[in-house]
């Protein structure tokens, strides 16, 4: 889905997303494919 972004990439992004309350699909976007990486979901304390 999104292979440009490295892993660290994805998790920032994930994690601005959260904090600027960006377009809900978008985030879910994000959390998809840090799932389909078998990444740790960081805390959605924002969300």
């Amino acid at each position: 889905m999104l292979p440009l972004l490295t892993d660290e990439l994805l998790l920032d992004a994930y994690r601005s997303a959260l904090r600027m309350q960006l377009d809900r699909e978008f985030v879910r976007l994000l959390r998809t494919e840090i799932r389909r990486r078998k990444l740790s979901v960081p805390e959605e304390r924002f969300a």
